[in-house]
């Protein structure tokens, strides 16, 4: 299971070695500069706070380094478990017939698999993105990591499979019994509303190899 205060030094590591501060880094990636301070690492009642996905992927573009280069940094030794996760395409996703009720794919002979660190308690599965209906933020042939068991809450970037088989990457802005709000990742999109008997399932972005 990847480690609150291990994923906080690899980020500080992969700044020094480039020469940067973790404030450095976040500007040099596009961030606001207070994205990696001391102060965001913990909430005001003492609880962890992880980076997002989006930012850890923004600082391997900024600085050129990989997701195994990063991985090395959060655990040296190389004993960070890994298992293999399920990989499922973007039209199987809309399909939508391979799936569990709460979202994860069943799986079996001649299914897809990629290698991935073990995210301990989180179910998680692969997307492979095709086409563009997704772009510009992600685009043909990137890899979405997903978890439709991860506590999700507001600012959350997700993917969401409606009963008519559409696949949306989409902002969470709220979740109730009633309806699934959310916000546009770019400006080709608006706000929708999603009625929740609409939403087939819902599933966080852990992850985007791009």
């Amino acid at each position: 299971m990847l480690s609150h205060d291990r994923v906080w030094a690899a980020i500080d590591a992969l700044a020094a070695r480039h020469g940067m501060t973790a404030s450095g880094l976040a500007r040099k990636a596009g961030l606001d500069a207070t994205s990696f301070n001391k102060s965001k690492r913990t909430s005001p009642e003492g609880r962890d706070r992880w980076p997002s996905t989006e930012s850890i992927a923004k600082i391997l573009r900024a600085t050129g380094a990989t997701l195994e280069d990063f991985l090395r940094l959060v655990e040296p030794s190389g004993s960070l478990r890994r298992s293999m996760i399920p990989l499922v395409g973007l039209a199987q996703a809309g399909a939508g017939k391979l799936f569990t009720e709460e979202g994860l794919p069943v799986g079996g002979p001649g299914w897809d698999e990629i290698d991935f660190p073990d995210f301990g308690q989180e179910k998680v599965f692969a997307l492979e993105v095709s086409g563009d209906s997704m772009a510009p933020l992600y685009r043909d042939g990137d890899i979405l990591i997903l978890s439709p068991t991860a506590n999700m809450r507001k600012g959350d970037r997700v993917v969401v499979r409606t009963t008519n088989g559409d696949v949306l990457a989409r902002e969470l802005k709220r979740r109730s019994a009633k309806a699934l709000e959310l916000g546009p990742l770019t400006k080709d999109h608006e706000d929708r509303t999603i009625p929740a008997e609409e939403v087939s399932w819902v599933a966080k972005v852990m992850w985007a190899r791009q």
